[in-house]
């Protein structure tokens, strides 16, 4: 049981390395949006053209970051020593809303390197605890020393109105507090720092619950998500690696934009003559001086007169902006192969590709995605544990334990190779069931499929037989009439 003040101290050291992990996701954040600064840039290009290209962005990291969050389904999960998925974890998979919040945890952590499963019962349905996805921005677990997985305490900490809140969750106990954000947006950065010291936490009151309360669950009710993981150092972001060539890309853009607005077209010029003048008359029409003429006008006009013994017109070819469309061509090459992302999802050509050329081109992406799903697959089978400990099962919760994450195939495939792939398999003996899984179907459409299936052979006895006797043509025969002939009864 910790006290006071040792839940302030490590709700302390977990928000000091929250505070060091937020500038990274928040940049992953803005890059992700195609908020992007432009860098590399000259300090003349930069005075000249900066500000017009501020909210310009070619967004390649988005491409990047979605094309394998777009093939992470959860299916289920099967417990050690079973056949099937467990159909009521799936039940409060799907009462939480998991199918469309698990995507927005694995974009998270695709994006900011890591995210993170909460789960704590709930107050009205006791059989049916609350699971959320939570952002990396407001939330840290902490391991015991020498540990990847054994989870020390778990810290929520985020913004609400005036004021900042925190929870702590130990394996045996849950620390809730509350402090007042004294900084304003018009004090000095000298006064914010005085009140950032006179800050500190205080317990929250909750008239319906004691604070700390207890964990029955026994364990750190928090999960994280690790994108990329090391054996030594933080997880690594999809994101961080492209932001160096975005910001490349970006930047060949804006130079070739500029080159157009100077340089697309054959240039005119004009030597041997001075700039025409015209001349100034006072109020009795009398030349009184000159003054050049308005080049914009003659520009609009497309009509200007020289006069002189030595005046000759010349021109200056266009700019060859096809150099610039390489560059962009070759970095976001480097990005595909540097990410794995098929390169037909980043330059959006295809030429009569066929089934197997296109699987080939998207072997790297796979991978990818089968990498996140032995990564994220072991951190939600520790989730659906905790859900059978919310609900106190720890029998169950051990099977789970042991158990079996069920993805959706990442591979993509048209539905007459899968068909044909999956008819071969049956013709070898692969059960109804296990092709209907490998076909896309969850487990509770499988069961569901097989009740129709069950209700059709009913309904068709002759089907069923004929079904039956595909299956084992020992189980039945045809006569000389043509007539089935089914197994002898007793007494025949």
């Amino acid at each position: 049981m910790a006290t006071m003040e040792q839940a302030l101290t490590l709700v302390g050291l977990l928000e000091n390395e929250l505070i060091r992990r937020r500038p990274d996701i928040s940049l992953h954040s803005q890059y992700y949006r195609g908020d992007q600064r432009l860098a590399f840039a000259s300090e003349q290009f930069r005075k000249f053209h900066g500000d017009r290209y501020r909210n310009f962005a070619d967004n390649w990291v988005q491409v990047v970051s979605d094309s394998p969050v777009e093939r992470l389904t959860v299916n289920g999960i099967q417990p050690a020593g079973e056949t099937e998925a467990d159909t009521e974890s799936w039940r409060v998979w799907q009462m939480n809303g998991l199918d469309a919040d698990s995507q927005l945890g694995f974009q998270g952590a695709v994006n900011s390197a890591r995210s993170f499963v909460l789960v704590w019962g709930n107050p009205d349905d006791d059989e049916t605890p609350e699971v959320t996805f939570e952002d990396a921005s407001q939330c840290i677990v902490a391991y015991e020393p020498g540990s990847r997985r054994k989870r020390r305490a778990a810290l929520k900490r985020w913004e609400d109105g005036a004021d900042d809140y925190a929870t702590l969750y130990l394996a045996d106990q849950v620390w809730k507090f509350k402090r007042s954000r004294l900084g304003a947006a018009d004090k000095s950065p000298q006064m914010q720092s005085v009140d950032d010291e006179l800050k500190s936490w205080e317990l929250r009151e909750i008239p319906t619950e004691p604070n700390p309360q207890p964990n029955p669950m026994g364990v750190v009710p928090m999960v994280e998500l690790p994108n990329r993981p090391m054996l030594a150092g933080d997880p690594i972001s999809d994101i961080a690696g492209v932001i160096a060539m975005q910001d490349a890309v970006n930047l060949v853009w804006a130079q070739l934009f500029t080159a157009m607005d100077y340089a697309a077209f054959p240039q005119r010029i004009v030597t041997g003559a001075e700039v025409p003048e015209i001349p100034i008359l006072d109020g009795n029409g009398q030349i009184v001086g000159s003054k050049p003429v308005d080049l914009e006008k003659f520009a609009v006009d497309r009509v200007m007169f020289f006069t002189g013994d030595n005046v000759k017109t010349d021109e200056w070819t266009a700019a060859n902006l096809e150099a610039y469309t390489k560059v962009i061509e070759v970095a976001v090459g480097h990005i595909a192969a540097q990410t794995r992302t098929p390169q037909h999802y980043l330059i959006g050509k295809m030429a009569n590709l066929s089934g197997d050329a296109l699987i080939a081109a998207e072997t790297g992406l796979v991978k990818r995605v089968q990498e996140k799903q032995l990564w994220f697959g072991q951190a939600l089978r520790e989730v659906f544990r905790l859900i059978a400990l919310a609900q106190g099962n720890e029998a169950k919760a051990r099977d789970i334990a042991g158990g079996r994450l069920l993805w959706a195939d990442a591979e993509s495939r048209s539905q007459a190779q899968l068909a044909d792939a999956l008819q071969k398999l049956k013709d070898i003996g692969f059960p109804f069931e296990w092709i209907a899984l490998r076909y896309g179907l969850t487990p509770t459409e499988v069961a569901d499929l097989l009740l129709m299936r069950e209700k059709e052979m009913q309904a068709d006895p002759m089907g069923a037989f004929t079904s039956l006797v595909a299956r084992d043509p020992a189980q039945g025969a045809m006569n000389d009439g043509d007539q089935p002939v089914g197994p002898e009864t007793p007494g025949e």
